[in-house]
């Protein structure tokens, strides 16, 4: 019976989780071990340590951040990388802590002023394929990810603590470096005081408040990430993701640039919305940056649109082809009929010149401008859509849509944080593309000045709101345009033309696109047209002559990267020659018609034409521009330009206006004003009566009206019948 009366001994083991807590400790030491392991040991061939030289330099130069490529610490442990992927938030620290360890190993001996160690941030990258905005799933939550996109808004540079210090505001007691988690979660105060009182009043509700000078801060930045372009489905809205990046990733990227991002999936707490509490269990995403890449090799193009060695080889021997200039000119929207000239010129356009940047600073742009003025119906914003898509990258817009904001820059104010922040328009996420404006009459007049800076210097120069920056534009523009009455009318000249001559100027090529009536033309442009759509839902295969359009894009992509020429001496001698007897030439049509004329061509036409020179080098990988590229550059602006100021449709543009001419319309303009005060009106007939009496030509007295309508001097009343003087 022994051990009848013995109740027993229970007991419940409390412990256990502890024991979890020190397999967990013991899992961290042992990773932060392995981390330090990593960069001290990994090496190239033996040679060089990377990561501990590359540490060491950069502590030493004061910059206390290291770059790690993740598929080096596959290399070295693939167990450890896939920890670090799967659980960032908790491997990175103690990857950051390991750094500062080796950073402490290895700047020894230090200054006495520098005896403490800094903490190290930690940048990650890898050559893992991005995966799309849209495509990031409740999966991803937490993990390491990688996506690509356009940077549309930066905020400013902010700071955020990083450890706390508070204070009871009753008992003044401190709590002291209070870690807080990185990110956009912030931390919440305690309710009540944990100090013992020992029988005194007991400290009120919410007695904490911080004290900033006790705190550890870091600077962190917003930014608004846009999905690329070619990324987002037909009929979609592209896709918004908010970015948040702390310390040296700061003030890495500007609005515009394409970026790929590695970054920790996160999220936070929603916005209330009124009173209901609909959104507790529903948070926010957004994206924890540790790896920036900037996409700057080559025009707003990544490293990963890299070239393999077949590709190459396909390209050096379609550039090798003697027909090469015809053949891309032929595959330029193959479905329009016609328009050689203006193919040609919108292949120079995609290819672009040279780019030069003068010993004084100054730059020139290489990028061209193109424009087509005349008759609907003509296929021009068939052409302009073409280009959109053929573009390694291009923005279409329509010129009645578009506002001087949202071609070039915005400043609108942070919902969130109320503060200025400013997003790229159409012409800066276009950076190193095309942008086509279809419709750019009908754009307002303030609306169209705001882009002449972009056109000739390539920057957008933005102070607004406190905000004052410069970004960069270098883009081609592609513009279409109608007569100011519908179709181009010959008898009215200069009067089909409604655009200022500062932006005429900017256009290295002006065509004129007329619909001529021509019974075998019109024969021939119907048989096409029947035949692309009796053939739309057919697989057609290339006609001779034309190239792929996938390989053509690719080609524009590699030559705009690879290439650029430069004119050759001989070149440039036969430029200057015909430079020189363009402008004598003016003295020769003088005496034939006893007429005195201003030059046709200034110094600005001329870079026109020695960038035409350069993209007809570059798309046969060209070295240098010769004479035959000289040459067609030449008679490309001849068809253009030049055509249309010396049948005088372009009077009015910069040195295209008859001396004459210009002194009949100061005289008219004058005694106008003389004759009509401000205030007061007279029927427009009449004006025009009387000056018909004084021997004024009538097209001289309509392009006064015209002009001083235009500047805002007159107003027209009473259904256009009376004309007043406003200023």
């Amino acid at each position: 019976m022994a051990g009848f009366d013995d109740p027993g001994v229970f007991f419940s083991d409390s412990f256990a989780i502890d024991e979890q807590q020190d397999d967990q400790q013991l899992t961290r030491t042992i990773a932060q071990k392995k981390f330090k392991e990593f960069i001290r040991e990994y090496h190239e061939d033996g040679l060089s340590f990377r990561y501990r030289d590359d540490l060491r330099k950069h502590y030493n130069m004061g910059q206390y951040w290291l770059e790690v490529d993740l598929d080096d610490l596959r290399n070295y442990d693939d167990q450890l990388a896939d920890h670090l992927i799967k659980h960032p938030s908790e491997y990175l620290p103690l990857f950051e802590l390991a750094a500062k360890e080796m950073a402490d190993e290895v700047t020894k001996p230090r200054l006495e002023h520098e005896s403490e160690i800094q903490d190290i941030q930690i940048m990650l990258k890898s050559d893992a394929h991005p995966i799309k905005v849209r495509d990031l799933k409740s999966d991803h939550m937490s993990k390491l990810v990688k996506i690509s996109g356009i940077v549309i808004s930066s905020s400013s540079v902010r700071a955020k603590a990083t450890h706390l210090t508070i204070q009871c505001r009753s008992c003044r007691n401190f709590v002291p470096n209070i870690a807080v988690r990185p990110g956009l979660e912030g931390y919440a105060l305690p309710r009540r005081c944990n100090t013992d009182q020992s029988g005194g009043v007991k400290c009120p509700l919410d007695p904490y408040f911080i004290v900033p000078d006790k705190c550890k801060c870091v600077d962190f930045q917003i930014l608004k990430l846009q999905e690329t372009p070619e990324a987002v489905p037909n009929g979609e809205m592209p896709r918004h993701m908010q970015l948040y990046c702390d310390r040296y990733l700061t003030e890495k990227v500007v609005p515009g640039n394409r970026v790929t991002i590695m970054g920790i999936y996160s999220i936070k707490k929603q916005a209330k919305i009124g009173r209901d509490n609909v959104t507790i269990g529903i948070r926010k995403p957004y994206l924890r940056i540790v790896g920036i890449e900037l996409d700057n090799e080559g025009p707003g193009r990544s490293a990963r649109s890299t070239v393999s060695s077949e590709e190459e080889e396909e390209f050096r021997h379609l550039a090798a082809r003697d027909d090469i200039y015809q053949a891309i000119a032929n595959s330029i929207a193959p479905s329009i009929y016609g328009s050689e000239d203006i193919k040609k010129a919108i292949a120079c356009l995609l290819f672009g010149g040279s780019r030069k940047r003068l010993p004084d600073g100054l730059v020139r742009r290489g990028d061209i401008n193109v424009l087509l003025l005349g008759d609907p119906g003509t296929a021009k914003s068939q052409l302009l859509k073409f280009v959109e898509q053929i573009a390694p990258i291009g923005v279409y817009t329509s010129g009645k849509g578009s506002s001087a904001a949202g071609l070039t820059a915005s400043v609108i104010r942070d919902p969130s944080s109320r503060n200025f922040i400013m997003e790229g328009g159409a012409m800066v996420l276009a950076d190193g593309g095309v942008v086509c404006i279809d419709e750019f009459d009908k754009m307002r007049e303030q609306d169209r000045v705001a882009i002449h800076e972009a056109m000739e210097q390539q920057t957008i120069s933005i102070a607004k709101a406190g905000i004052t920056t410069t970004l960069n534009s270098r883009t081609s523009v592609l513009a279409a345009a109608n007569s100011v009455f519908g179709r181009w009318d010959e008898t009215k000249g200069d009067e089909n033309i409604d655009f200022m001559p500062t932006i005429l100027s900017r256009f290295d090529m002006i065509f004129i696109v007329k619909d001529q009536h021509d019974e075998q033309r019109d024969t021939t442009l119907a048989k096409h047209i029947l035949q692309v759509h009796l053939n739309a839902l057919q697989s057609t295969s290339n006609s001779i002559g034309e190239i792929d359009l996938n390989l053509l894009k690719r080609y524009i992509n590699y030559c705009r990267c690879k290439c650029g020429p430069r004119l050759s001496d001989a070149a440039s001698e036969k430029l200057k020659n015909c430079y020189v007897r363009m402008r004598g030439g003016a003295q020769i049509y003088e005496r034939e018609n006893d007429k005195r004329i201003n030059i046709p061509i200034t110094v600005r036409q001329l870079e026109a034409v020695i960038r035409m020179s350069e993209s007809l080098a570059k798309m046969s990988l060209s070295p240098f521009a010769v004479e035959s590229h000289v040459d067609e550059a030449l008679r490309l602006f001849q068809v253009s330009t030049l055509d249309a100021a010396m049948s005088g449709n372009l009077t009015g543009a910069e040195g295209f206006t008859p001396n004459e001419d210009q002194e009949e319309v100061r005289q008219v303009e004058t005694q106008l004003k003389r004759r009509l005060a401000i205030g007061s009106q007279v029927s427009e007939q009449r004006v025009i009566q009387d000056f018909l009496k004084q021997k004024f030509s009538e097209r001289a007295i309509r392009t006064v009206l015209h002009i001083m309508l235009r500047r805002g001097e007159l107003e027209h009343r009473m259904q256009r019948k009376v004309i007043f003087r406003a200023r």
